[in-house]
C-alpha cells in the first residue's frame, strides 16, 4: 500500500507502451480501483514526465510517472437507519432528497451519518463502480447543500448515469439566498475553477493551473432585496463548488457560505435590518449554506425517457426566503428562526 501523500514514480517498460495510463495505474496499484485511480489522474495528483495527463493517454516506453496517491478509503460504508426522503426509485435508478448536514459518502472525519451508510441499510442493491465506500454515488452533493440527487442501483444504469453528467446533457437547477445584489438580471459565468493556492478545502476562480477546469454557471435573479437577493442557478459544469465560487466572483456570495462568504450563520436583525435592543435577543434565522437543488432532469439509463426530479424547498430557506420578503411589507417576525 502506497503511504499518503507519498510521490511514487515509475518507468514506462517496452512491454506497457501503448497501454492507457488508468489501465497501467490500475495494473500496478492493484488495491486501487479505476474510478479512484481516475480521479486522482483529474485531480493532477498523477503527471507523466512532469505533465497533466487524461486517463485514457497512451504511453510511450521510458516515459516517467510520478503519482501521489492518497490512503484508500475504508470498505463499505456501515450500514446506518437514517431516514430517507425517496423522491423516485424503480429497478435502476433512486431520486433522493438530501438534507442538509449530510455528508454524501464516507470521508476522513465523516465516517458515520452518511448518504451512503443510508443506502446500504435501505436497499439491498446499489452499483459498485463508484468503489466501496460510494455504493450507488453517481454524483454529489456539498454537506450543507440539500435537494435532489441520483443513485444508482445497477453497474449499467451507474455507467449510463455517469455518462450524461460527463457530456452535460442533465439539467440541473438550484435556489441560492445570496448576499449582496447581482447587477444583472440574468447571466453566465464563465471563468475556470482550480484549487486554491493556500487554502486546501477551497476552490478559486484560476487559469493556466494544473488543477483548473472550464466552467459555466446561468444565472437568473428571481428577487432583489435590500443586501439580499434570490437566484436560480443552472450550472452547465460539475465543477467543486462550482455555484459558491462563480457567485461569489460575481460579488454574490451564497447567504452563510462560511468559505466564500465569509459567514456561517446570520440573525434576523441581520437579515432584516432591523435594530435590537440590548434586552433583546435577536435569534438565529440561518446557519448553514444557503442552496438547494431544486430540479434534475435526466434521461432514463435503459428506457431512455426523460425524467425530472422536483424537491421542495426546505424550511429554514423557505422561511429566510419568506421572511426577505416580508421586508417589503410585512412583518420581520415571519422568518423563523433556526432549528
Amino acid at each position: 500500500m502506497v503511504a499518503e501523500n507519498q510521490v511514487t514514480e515509475l518507468r514506462v517498460a517496452a512491454s506497457e507502451a501503448g497501454q492507457r495510463l488508468d489501465v497501467y495505474l490500475a495494473i500496478q496499484f492493484p488495491e486501487y480501483s479505476r474510478v479512484h485511480l481516475r480521479r486522482s489522474i483529474n485531480a493532477a495528483r498523477v503527471t507523466v514526465d512532469g505533465s497533466r495527463t487524461k486517463a485514457a493517454f497512451r504511453l510511450r516506453e521510458g516515459q516517467l510517472i510520478s503519482v501521489v496517491l492518497a490512503d484508500l478509503p475504508r470498505e463499505g460504508p456501515e450500514p446506518e437507519d437514517i431516514p430517507l426522503d425517496v423522491l423516485y426509485e424503480d429497478d435502476c435508478l433512486i431520486a433522493i432528497n438530501k438534507p442538509s448536514g449530510m455528508v454524501v459518502h464516507p470521508s476522513k472525519g465523516h465516517w458515520q451519518g452518511t448518504l451512503a451508510g443510508a443506502l446500504a441499510f435501505h436497499f439491498s442493491q446499489l452499483s459498485r463502480v463508484g468503489g466501496a465506500t460510494r455504493p450507488g454515488i453517481v454524483h454529489r452533493l456539498d454537506r450543507e447543500t440539500s435537494g435532489v440527487l441520483v443513485v444508482a442501483k445497477t453497474d449499467a444504469a451507474h455507467l449510463a448515469l455517469a455518462k450524461q453528467f460527463e457530456q452535460r446533457t442533465v439539467e440541473k437547477k438550484y435556489f441560492a439566498i445570496v448576499q449582496g445584489m447581482p447587477d444583472r438580471d440574468r447571466d453566465v459565468i464563465d471563468r475556470p475553477i482550480g484549487a486554491h493556492p493556500y487554502q486546501r478545502e477551497k476552490m478559486c476562480i484560476r487559469a493556466g493551473h494544473p488543477t483548473s477546469r472550464d466552467a459555466r454557471t446561468f444565472y437568473e435573479v428571481i428577487q432583489r432585496f435590500g443586501g439580499f437577493a434570490t437566484v436560480h442557478a443552472y450550472p452547465k459544469t460539475g465543477r467543486t463548488h462550482q455555484i459558491r465560487v462563480h457567485l461569489a466572483s460575481i460579488g454574490v456570495a451564497v447567504l452563510c457560505d462560511r468559505l466564500y462568504g465569509g459567514r456561517s450563520r446570520i440573525t434576523l436583525a441581520e437579515l432584516t435590518g432591523t435594530s435590537v435592543s440590548s434586552d433583546n435577543n435577536d435569534p438565529i434565522v440561518l446557519e448553514r449554506l444557503a442552496l438547494h437543488a431544486m430540479s434534475l432532469r435526466l434521461r432514463h439509463p435503459q428506457s431512455g425517457e426523460f425524467l425530472e426530479f422536483s424537491a421542495d424547498l426546505p424550511h429554514d430557506l423557505a422561511s429566510v426566503s419568506d421572511g426577505l420578503r416580508g421586508t417589503a411589507g410585512a412583518p420581520a417576525s415571519a422568518v423563523s428562526p433556526a432549528k
